[in-house]
């Protein structure tokens, strides 16, 4: 451990001194001309709402909300791999009479067929090998894979009528998280944390959660969850399961908090030369990163610690919720940290990509994932946290009311669909027991209320108080936002 008799600063050190005299002298009038040209930049954008005249106390931007908000948080539950909307919400008692009959050329139209199975020459249909019945109040048809989630369908807004451009994973889950189908742009929570800023200065207002037990069919990436060209203190931070919840936030051995404070300080103020060199934003986001990290070292381990929630909680989740990582034990975490006014948690499960076998691979997924997300609704209702609380679960596309590849009694596989697919929502202001958009009766096209992409992330924007044609980041040139060129706001979809 270093021990100090005298405490230096920067400007005792002569050196460091006379440099910051020559920086000065040498970079006056380019940095003051670049200063006074940020400010008319600045007002002038300011008047179109497209910059920031500075932050909010959260750390978001002034004048937003633009409107009341109804949501202050969000869990994400996304599905990655695109599960069966046929199989599990989108009941369809026509496919019984059709089942192993060649999908009608005029169902199928002209939409483009993944490579996996447009060489096929039949288009058998598949019924659902599940059980559908209806329940709640709301009547909501659910299959009997998801028997918790049947216990709170009155509380649940299904859309039922989802579309999506894309028809591999990689470009459609990029659609989904960040609203453009090429990596580089910022996701959907980073944009939130950008433009709202964190209700809690010691934990990241944008969080990541990863199932460790999920089937790793298809891969996610760090980009998913990143900030694209916002500055970067606004991407999502991963928590981990294990000793060290987020990676190098712990002092070396023999290092002591006073320490770190210190190297701290001394690194703000090498940063804060730089900065006044440069101008360069994101040295001040990099110093913003380290100061967050220092702050972190005591709240994420007192958040992540799941030990003293009560035995009736974990029965609630789970079994798996004692399991530091699982899905289970992600859902709780996810509910301590919006008490901890996190404003964004986004979970992760992989495994729904089910070409083949799809009957047992469904029935697994369904088992680990179930019960936790009901529970999650529950938990969060019973403690007045459901009222603005926004819950999402969806993947990035659906799947096929025909089989890929052989049909036979007892198994079938569903190829990836991007015209119709099934999410919903919870909470914080959505319509509970109600469901949007209808189907065809083979669950293949979009009859009445079409959800596009941009439309769901107008949507929920909106429920966060924020207008998607005014959250605007100018980079390269261009003004970009989370909608792109494109969105309607669904009011049908809000209490």
């Amino acid at each position: 451990m270093c021990n100090h008799s005298k405490k230096y600063r920067f400007s005792d050190i002569p050196e460091l001194h006379e440099l910051e005299k020559k920086i000065d002298r040498r970079h006056f009038l380019s940095k003051t001309a670049m200063g006074m040209g940020a400010l008319a930049l600045g007002s002038l954008f300011s008047q179109e709402g497209l910059m920031a005249k500075g932050m909010s106390p959260a750390g978001g931007l002034p004048g937003l909300p633009h409107h009341p908000p109804k949501a202050k948080r969000i869990i994400y539950l996304f599905q990655s791999g695109g599960p069966s909307q046929l199989d599990l919400y989108d009941y369809k008692p026509k496919l019984q009479s059709m089942q192993g009959q060649d999908l009608p050329a005029s169902i199928r139209g002209e939409q483009r067929l993944t490579g996996m199975s447009a060489n096929q020459s039949i288009f058998p249909v598949a019924q659902s090998a599940f059980e559908f019945k209806q329940y709640g109040k709301s009547r909501a048809w659910v299959s009997d894979l998801m028997p918790y989630t049947a216990e709170v369908v009155d509380e649940l807004c299904f859309i039922k009528s989802m579309i999506t451009e894309q028809i591999n994973h990689d470009p459609a889950i990029t659609f989904m998280q960040s609203g453009h189908q090429l990596p580089g742009r910022p996701s959907m929570g980073a944009w939130m944390s950008y433009g709202l800023g964190s209700e809690n200065q010691n934990l990241p207002g944008f969080v990541v959660l990863v199932s460790k037990n999920a089937v790793r069919d298809q891969p996610l990436y760090a980009r998913l969850w990143g900030n694209g060209f916002l500055p970067s203190q606004h991407q999502g931070v991963q928590f981990r399961s294990g000793k060290d919840p987020v990676l190098y936030l712990g002092n070396p051995e023999n290092y002591e908090g006073e320490d770190r404070k210190e190297m701290l300080d001394y690194l703000k103020e090498l940063n804060g030369l730089q900065y006044d060199t440069y101008g360069d934003p994101e040295i001040n986001a990099r110093i913003a990163q380290y100061e967050m990290a220092f702050r972190m070292q005591t709240s994420v381990p007192e958040v992540s610690d799941l030990s003293d929630e009560p035995d009736w909680v974990f029965d609630l989740y789970g079994e798996e919720s004692r399991d530091p990582g699982t899905y289970a034990a992600n859902c709780l975490l996810a509910r301590k940290l919006i008490e901890k006014d996190v404003r964004f948690v986004q979970l992760y499960h992989q495994g729904w990509d089910q070409h083949g076998n799809l009957p047992g691979g469904i029935r697994n997924q369904c088992a680990k994932t179930d019960q936790a997300t009901a529970a999650l609704i529950k938990d969060l209702k019973q403690r007045g946290l459901l009222e603005d609380t926004l819950v999402v679960w969806g993947g990035e596309f659906g799947r096929t009311v025909y089989s890929q590849g052989t049909l036979t009694e007892d198994n079938y596989g569903r190829d990836h669909h991007p015209r119709c697919f099934t999410m919903w929502m919870a909470g914080a202001g959505v319509k509970p027991g109600f469901s949007y958009g209808v189907t065809d009766d083979f669950g293949y096209n979009v009859v009445q209320d079409p959800v596009h992409v941009h439309d769901f992330h107008a949507s929920l924007m909106h429920l966060f108080g924020v207008d998607h044609e005014q959250l605007i980041f100018k980079h390269q040139g261009r003004r970009f936002r989370l909608t792109d060129v494109a969105g309607n706001v669904i009011h049908d979809l809000f209490a």
